[in-house]
């Protein structure tokens, strides 16, 4: 993964994610409640980056917050393989913008 800047990775990710973050809310908002706050943090990163074009944005904060919402990633027991991915993708995003 060190390899891969941050933008390849939000770019590699950014589709899959729109549609998983939607998902996840759908299959699993009711019992899951921080699937939404979840997708409000990606859209807001998703945007960030679109606005900064091929400058790094700061998502100090966004990614603080994401990580968190989700126990640093943790992927609760009772959900689907979307749910997963959502995460591992997420974390990866963040891994990436860390490095």
């Amino acid at each position: 993964m060190a390899d891969r800047t941050f933008l390849e990775v939000v770019t590699n990710y950014v589709e899959k994610l729109d549609l998983y973050t939607n998902a996840i809310t759908k299959a699993h908002g009711q019992h899951h409640p921080e699937t939404f706050e979840v997708k409000e943090l990606y859209e807001m990163i998703r945007e960030k980056v679109k606005n900064a074009g091929e400058n790094k944005p700061n998502l100090d904060s966004e990614f603080a917050r994401l990580r968190k919402v989700t126990g640093n990633y943790t992927i609760p027991q009772d959900v689907c393989e979307t749910y997963v991915a959502t995460y591992k993708m997420l974390s990866e995003v963040d891994e990436a913008y860390q490095a």
